[in-house]
């Protein structure tokens, strides 16, 4: 029973808990941009969290960091909504349309990839519940 509750909360499925907000956060931030590409003055939205999360997993890593602290560290860890001061038009408006929709597929494939490895490795668990 025990390791059924470390695999309950593993790292990895902490880690795609987390990746899987990121990516809504960001899904609905590109969607905003896109509704306002003809928007006068308005900044496009980016939603930062890998560079964080990199950072940190990077230092735990460095300094040999358990796995009960590591889970910390991915709790701890936030994404953010930031509006670049960048102005691509005359109008003030800085959302590139083209690259708005690039992103906005990118981001569904990403999305698409979690969600697999999310289904998984609850599969896994299932199957161990289940004693196959």
């Amino acid at each position: 029973m025990i390791a059924m509750m470390d695999f309950l909360s593993n790292n990895s499925l902490l880690l795609m808990e987390k990746s899987m907000d990121f990516l809504w956060t960001k899904q609905a931030a590109i969607s905003d941009n896109i509704a306002n590409v003809e928007t006068p003055n308005y900044k496009p939205k980016v939603v930062t969290f890998e560079e964080t999360v990199r950072a940190r997993l990077k230092d735990a890593f460095n300094s040999k960091t358990s796995s009960s602290q590591l889970r910390n560290i991915l709790n701890g860890s936030s994404f953010a909504v930031v509006e670049p001061q960048e102005v691509t038009r005359m109008d003030d408006n800085g959302v590139n349309a083209t690259e708005q929709m690039v992103e906005l597929v990118r981001n569904a494939y990403q999305i698409q990839y979690v969600m697999e490895s999310i289904s998984r490795d609850l599969s896994v668990m299932q199957s161990v519940v289940r004693g196959q």
